[in-house]
């Protein structure tokens, strides 16, 4: 098994997770059920961890695809930059929720409490979403943005990222019109 398919298995337990915990967390505080509050809880702590293992296996992936045709560095860069925010969101959303379970261990999750935790995995929720987007597009050109993709294909952002150099192909062309008029 690859380090690009490891990654691939392990990168959907954290964006479904957070959903999950999220849906699930918002069931319990309508229903008013602490034993549901408890498992979104947990869930979001196993969300954490399973973020940092995505994201540990990140870099092996990465050298697995980045000499690949049709593969850009700049997508690649773009993931690897919202993937560390949103572990690290990941890993503050698990250990708050392992910190509630803690000091609430012998009496109910508060409200407060539930709702905090809710608002802040709503915003993780959206980090994941948003890095798994920009890694589906490291293989799925479909799924890149209108602009994004017209700018890599008219070679106006290069594979690293950079804006292409027009001023490289003004002097090219500086230098066969100079060779047109000596000829």
């Amino acid at each position: 098994m690859s380090g690009a398919h490891l990654h691939l298995i392990l990168n959907h337990i954290p964006v479904l997770g957070a959903i999950f915990g999220l849906l699930l967390l918002s069931y319990g505080l309508l229903r008013r059920s602490d034993g549901v509050v408890r498992a979104s809880l947990w869930t979001l702590a196993v969300v954490g961890v399973a973020g940092l293992a995505a994201y540990w296996t990140g870099e092996p992936a990465e050298e697995v695809v980045e000499h690949m045709p049709g593969i850009s560095e700049a997508i690649l860069e773009r993931h690897e930059e919202a993937a560390f925010l949103a572990t690290i969101g990941g890993g503050i959303v698990g250990l708050i929720a392992l910190s509630g379970l803690a000091v609430h261990r012998s009496r109910p999750v508060t409200g407060g409490f539930s709702a905090v935790v809710l608002a802040l995995t709503v915003g993780l929720f959206g980090a994941m979403a948003w890095t798994a987007n920009l890694g589906g597009q490291i293989h799925h050109s479909e799924i890149r943005g209108g602009s994004v993709q017209a700018q890599l294909d008219a070679g106006a952002v290069d594979d690293e990222g950079g804006i292409a150099d027009e001023d490289d192909d003004a002097d090219e062309d500086d230098e066969d019109d100079e060779d047109r008029n000596e000829a």
